[in-house]
């Protein structure tokens, strides 16, 4: 089992650069990628290895670049063209608010710079086909170490999960006991409501009270409830015992187990029934939150 949590960082170098992967996911889905747009079909490969490493989870990954010497690889430079242009734009801008009698802040060289087309980064002229290949090279032995921690918090969400299950199996059991125990009882409280009826009248249908008491039997019976449980209980060791992706499949069988454990509570007629289902309710919803992390 592995879980959809997880972290891993990578430190890197080669070809006069050094890198820092940063990788990390959550429960959720989507891949966020912030790689360095100026290293050619970069995003396109990780993307590619990340999807093969990771079925389930919100995955973010970023990758910081710099160059030998401490220079982050986010270096611009001027674009001459550009720059007059915005100049003169800015130029026409002015006069015209001052036409409308407006007067406007003067533009610092910040402001101009972040006009678009104003810097080019130095980087579209270089060949960074050599840098891609090596930061790929690294990113093996990351997702390597993203899968132990999601392997590892996976094996903790499986004891997790065996626990759960253990404690839903003692109550699904508890109330096989409580509904034998039940069953006598009930005998008694319907024995005692004929003869009250018997006791007022003589025209009763006696084939009609046998349909009314029969279909009250059925109402409250909730054997197949108790079988359905066990059943689920074997399903769901099944699924964290089993190596592949299973979280889909665990989500679906927590709205099952749910199901169940309503109908046992409307149909307990008994309050040590009532209270194991309610019991059970609560373990169940308590593991449908940890199958949420589970991939």
């Amino acid at each position: 089992m592995l879980s959809m949590t997880g972290f891993a960082a990578r430190r890197g170098l080669g070809v006069g650069y050094s890198w820092t992967w940063d990788l990390r996911s959550v429960n959720g889905k989507g891949f966020d990628l912030r790689l360095p747009d100026w290293i050619d079909a970069l995003e396109v490969a990780v993307r590619a290895d990340l999807q093969k490493a990771v079925t389930r989870g919100n995955v973010s990954v970023s990758l910081r670049v710099t160059q030998d010497g401490g220079a982050e690889q986010a270096a611009f430079r001027l674009n001459p063209l550009h720059l007059s242009a915005a100049l003169s734009a800015l130029a026409e801008v002015e006069e015209a608010a001052i036409a409308a009698g407006m007067t406007l802040r003067q533009p610092t060289a910040a402001d101009v710079v972040t006009l678009r087309g104003v810097l080019d980064q130095t980087q579209q002229d270089q060949d960074t086909t050599p840098l891609r290949t090596a930061i790929l090279s690294d990113l093996p032995g990351l997702l390597a170490d993203f899968a132990a921690m999601r392997a590892a918090e996976g094996a903790a969400l499986a004891q997790v999960l065996t626990g759960q299950l253990d404690q839903i199996d003692r109550l699904t059991t508890g109330a096989q006991t409580e509904t034998a125990t039940r069953a006598a009882s009930q005998s008694e409280i319907f024995r005692d409501a004929v003869a009250r009826v018997l006791a007022v009248t003589d025209a009763v249908d006696e084939t009609r009270l046998a349909q009314e008491l029969a279909l009250l039997a059925v109402k409250t019976d909730v054997t197949e409830e108790l079988d359905r449980l066990a059943a689920h209980v074997t399903a769901a060791r099944a699924h964290v015992a089993d190596a592949a992706p299973v979280g889909r499949k665990l989500d679906f069988l927590m709205q099952e187990f749910m199901r169940e454990a309503n109908t046992l509570c409307s149909k307990a007629q008994s309050l040590a029934l009532t209270r194991i289902g309610l019991d059970l309710k609560t373990v169940i919803d308590q593991m449908r939150e940890q199958v949420q992390n589970v991939e």
